[in-house]
């Protein structure tokens, strides 16, 4: 099972979380611009890591995964992409690499696992990828803190009601949001996602809105805008 993109491809056979629209949509709007070094934080298929190395030059972009067979088919789609010389994935829980690396980091970003036991995918391997158990929010804006250099950014996608709590635990590790986007799926829906890209200075900013499409399956202009250097056209 592979998934064809304008500049690279992701195998997406063995990983528990396939190719999304929270992944793409993340990956493309995320301000990475001047970062000289990435981390992509539960990496999955590599999906982040590869838009990131798309959009910018960063010569180091690495990535951590917990889970082995998505390690594997990480590793495999960096090596087969354009960028393999620059991209890198640590088998490794990211409290294990929080200890162990001494690295610090330009731009940080994760698409993190959010689902509570009462909304979790039946199959085991897409739960606990998918499980907030698996890596608290608390334990990932700890480590995002200790690995974020002082000029570093920090995005990351959570569900719209998890905004405003996650924003109160950043800012008790010095961590403040400088760009918000809300995301829904169609005009009458409600509020789903909250991107929010965080840095290390409080600063005024203005939360945006997407809506993604007009109707099923018609994408809105918005939406095709942000995504148009990975999507292949239909």
């Amino acid at each position: 099972m592979i998934f064809q993109f304008k500049e690279f491809s992701v195998k997406q056979e063995h990983s528990a979380m396939k190719i999304s629209t929270d992944g793409v949509l993340l990956g493309a709007w995320a301000p990475v611009e001047d970062a000289a070094s990435v981390l992509d934080i539960g990496a999955g298929t590599g999906l982040l890591s590869l838009m990131i190395a798309q959009r910018c030059d960063a010569p180091l972009i690495d990535a951590v995964e917990i889970d082995e067979a998505a390690y594997i088919e990480c590793t495999e789609n960096f090596e087969n992409s354009p960028w393999g010389d620059r991209l890198f994935c640590y088998h490794a829980s990211f409290e294990e690499l929080v200890a162990e690396i001494d690295t610090l980091y330009d731009f940080i970003i994760s698409n993190p696992p959010f689902y509570t036991a009462d909304t979790q995918a039946p199959e085991t391997a897409r739960s606990t990828a998918r499980s907030a158990a698996a890596l608290p929010f608390e334990i990932l804006i700890e480590g995002v803190a200790q690995l974020l250099s002082d000029r570093g950014r920090f995005a990351v996608i959570i569900p719209y009601q998890e905004e405003a709590s996650f924003i109160r635990l950043a800012a008790a590790q010095g961590l403040y949001p400088h760009a918000l986007l809300r995301t829904k799926g169609t005009a009458t829906a409600p509020l789903k996602r909250s991107l929010i890209s965080f840095c290390r200075t409080e600063q005024p900013y203005t939360p945006t809105e997407l809506i993604i499409e007009e109707s099923r399956g018609v994408y809105t202009p918005a939406y095709k805008a942000l995504t148009e250097d990975f999507y292949l056209p239909k």
